[in-house]
């Protein structure tokens, strides 16, 4: 029952996925880190079947592509959109550490996360638009979505924290984070392997996308924030994967043209 409670905390938090509502407590959150990477798997799933379903009834490419590029919000309910606008607005600001903080904070969306987030889709739906949905492309992109996510809860158990209040220390804090870093490392390079195992040169390129991203990311958040938080981890979420698909649409393209 604890595993499943477990599981239970992390989609009620990281997904809009309807499951119970357990009670928060020292039993199922040290381990509710490793659970986030199984979102991920859902991710893949939702977009393997609106690939399949979009294949099989001959859906317009425009069509096909707004599913693809809608399906991780849906399963996600957008919290990682959410830190995505909230961490735009604090970057566009050029302010100290301290000040980019505060702006996190700030429930408020600023225009410059309006703006970032309109970019955003727009790049997202125009490489989905761009990829051609293969089995081994679905594939490797399902365990993008996993990668990414293993990489965001090891981060959570492992760089500094910005604040000690707010999601990111609440998950850190009740973590065994000994424990779930031997995991999500596990998870990880599993993952990570199987992208490219998947996919070949374009699964390693999609791979090497998001270990890029991440190691951005490690570098941010100390010298621009000073720290990680929520909002943070979810602006790394959204950015690897935006990436990833960049490097399989870009993958796609050249091997296409080498043939």
């Amino acid at each position: 029952m604890t595993a499943l409670a477990t599981v239970a905390v992390a989609f009620a938090m990281f997904s809009a996925i309807p499951v119970p509502q357990p009670v928060w407590n020292e039993r199922n959150m040290r381990y509710a880190l490793c659970a986030f990477p199984l979102i991920g798997i859902v991710c893949g799933l939702a977009w393997a079947g609106w690939a399949w379903l979009a294949g099989a009834l001959a859906f317009p490419p425009l069509l096909r592509a707004g599913g693809l590029c809608l399906a991780p919000v849906l399963i996600t309910g957008g919290i990682h959109l959410d830190g995505y606008a909230d961490t735009s607005d604090a970057l566009a600001s050029c302010a100290e550490p301290a000040r980019k903080r505060e702006i996190l904070a700030d429930p408020h969306c600023g225009a410059f996360a309006v703006i970032r987030l309109c970019v955003y889709f727009t790049a997202y739906l125009a490489l989905c638009a761009a990829v051609e949905p293969t089995p081994r492309a679905v594939l490797a992109m399902g365990l993008g979505f996993v990668l990414e996510r293993a990489l965001s809860g090891w981060a959570i158990a492992t760089f500094p924290l910005s604040k000690n209040t707010g999601l990111a220390h609440t998950f850190a804090t009740g973590a065994d984070k000994r424990r779930c870093r031997r995991v999500l490392t596990v998870v990880a390079a599993a993952a990570a392997l199987g992208m490219a195992a998947a996919y070949g040169a374009i699964g390693a390129a999609m791979m090497l996308a998001v270990l890029a991203t991440f190691a951005q990311y490690r570098f941010d958040i100390c010298r621009r924030f000073g720290g990680l938080s929520g909002d943070l981890a979810g602006w790394f979420v959204q950015r690897a994967e935006l990436w990833m698909l960049a490097a399989l649409a870009a993958g796609q393209l050249i091997a296409g043209r080498l043939v």
